[in-house]
This record gives C-alpha cells, structure tokens and sequence, in this order.
C-alpha cells in the first residue's frame, strides 16, 4: 500500500484540499484500495477545527468530495508511516523537519517537485486565491500519481 501525506502550516486548506483531490484521483483509476492518502499541519494554531470554508467551496465547486475532517498535527511517526510526506511549500518542509527530525529515507518534499515546473503553492488563508491553489495542487497531484504509477504502486 502507499502511503501519501500531504502537509500545509494549518491543515485546513492546501494539505486537506491535496488529500480531497488525489483520492478523488485515484479513486477515479480504481487503484484507491492500494493508497492510504492523508493529510496534517506543522503548527497547532487549527488542530480540531473543520476544512476552511474556501476550499470546501472550490471543491464542492469542481464535484470534489470534501467531507468533515479536523486538523491534525504531523507526528514524529508519521515519517515511519508514511512513503511521501509532501509539503505545500519550502517553510513547511523546514518544519516538518523540526517534527520528524532527519529525512534520513528522502519522504519528504514539496508537491510540485514532481511536477514540470516546481514551486511552492500559495497559501490561500493569505492571497483568497483558492483558484489558484487549487490548479497548483491539481498539477501536483497529477504529476504524483504518474509518477507513482510508472514506479509501481506494489509498495
């Protein structure tokens, strides 16, 4: 089974809107018995509290389901669960490090990485852009999954 991560500051908008869009993904090739795909925060500021109002709306919006979910904190054993551990952008990478310590198996990074242009996603809690967050993640997570999928998803 493979196991995704995905990780914002909050975990109520880029991570949780990651985690919504690639099951839907690979729900959608029929492999979602072959992921465990979830999604945390590297601070506490929201841990309990539901997915952010703009990104149950840009999901609702693209037939995305988005059901009730709170916030959790990434956890030290999360790095010894978990195959990728894929951040939004490069302060959270730095803080997850603070969380997991060493990348010592190279699990984490940002999800763009995989894709043909890498960047860090903008954090809509910040620009209200979750348009815009939402075709970064939507590039990223199909760059995964086909990354995913030429390597072998036999993990």
């Amino acid at each position: 089974m493979i196991k995704v991560m995905f990780v914002c500051h909050g975990n109520i908008c880029r991570s949780p809107m990651s985690e919504f869009v690639f099951r839907h993904m690979v729900k959608e090739k029929k492999f979602l018995d072959k992921f465990h795909i979830a999604s945390s925060a590297t601070s506490r500021e929201e841990i309990g509290n539901d997915v952010h109002l703009g990104t149950r709306k840009k999901l609702r919006e693209v037939g995305v389901s988005c059901e009730r979910r709170t916030a959790v904190q990434l956890t030290k054993k999360d790095y010894e669960e978990y195959d990728y551990i894929l951040c939004m952008e490069s302060y959270n990478i730095k803080n997850a490090l603070r969380i997991v310590g060493e990348d010592k198996d190279k699990k984490i990074g940002r999800l763009l990485d995989f894709s043909s242009n890498p960047r860090d996603i903008a954090d809509p809690w910040y620009t209200g852009n979750f348009h815009e967050t939402y075709e970064d993640i939507v590039e990223g997570c199909e760059a995964l999954l086909e990354y995913i999928l030429e390597n072998g998803i036999t993990k």
